[in-house]
């Protein structure tokens, strides 16, 4: 049997829908969609040795294949599935933490209530083994977008000298500067809106 994936649905990726595939008596096989952290949609393709295929596309939903005929598709029962398979559900990589902090007007210095963020951010990255942390800057609708361009990336980079200088790995930071694009709060152009002057942080 051969299990396509659509939109990267192995466990170990770590990315997308994580499947669980457990092997019962050779030769069937079973494999289970698990729904995704943040809730978004992901699907796989499971496809018998006679290419009859059939497509998970809800959380928990199985296919049971065996050495001939197509695929059988019924719904697994959440809690059993935990009991029965402790281990695997211990891989399953944890949900990605969000975090925003918030700049005075025109530069790249935080807000003080932006510290408490900021720490809880640090804490959060520093307690995952491996993680990885995206850090992407936002401003406000005042000046150029070239000018916004450089001042969102600089933002972005002031936070992640936070996380550099606490010991985290460079490799592991990724810095993006979105400029006055994607606002929190929508506005003309020229409105000081101090919700936009802001860096977003993924700690995943």
């Amino acid at each position: 049997m051969m299990v396509q994936r659509r939109r990267l649905a192995l466990l170990a990726t770590a990315l997308s829908a994580v499947l669980l595939a457990a092997c019962s008596a050779p030769p069937t096989t079973r494999v289970v969609l698990l729904p995704q952290a943040d809730g978004t949609p992901s699907s796989v393709v499971v496809r018998a040795n006679n290419d009859d295929e059939r497509t998970l596309s809800e959380p928990y939903q199985r296919a049971t294949a065996k050495a001939r005929g197509a695929p059988v598709v019924d719904q697994a029962d959440p809690a059993r599935l935990r009991t029965e398979n402790p281990a695997l559900f211990e891989l399953l990589p944890p949900p990605v933490l969000n975090y925003t902090v918030y700049f005075d007007i025109g530069g790249a210095v935080l807000t003080g209530s932006s510290q408490i963020a900021m720490n809880e951010a640090l804490k959060a990255a520093l307690a995952r083994s491996g993680g990885e942390i995206v850090v992407t800057g936002h401003t406000d609708t005042i000046g150029s977008p070239a000018r916004n361009d450089e001042l969102s990336r600089r933002r972005a980079e002031q936070v992640s000298q936070l996380f550099l200088a606490r010991g985290f790995p460079a490799h592991r930071v990724e810095v993006v500067g979105r400029g006055e694009r994607d606002l929190a709060i929508p506005t003309a152009d020229e409105v000081d809106e101090p919700r936009n002057r802001r860096v977003a942080i993924e700690v995943r």
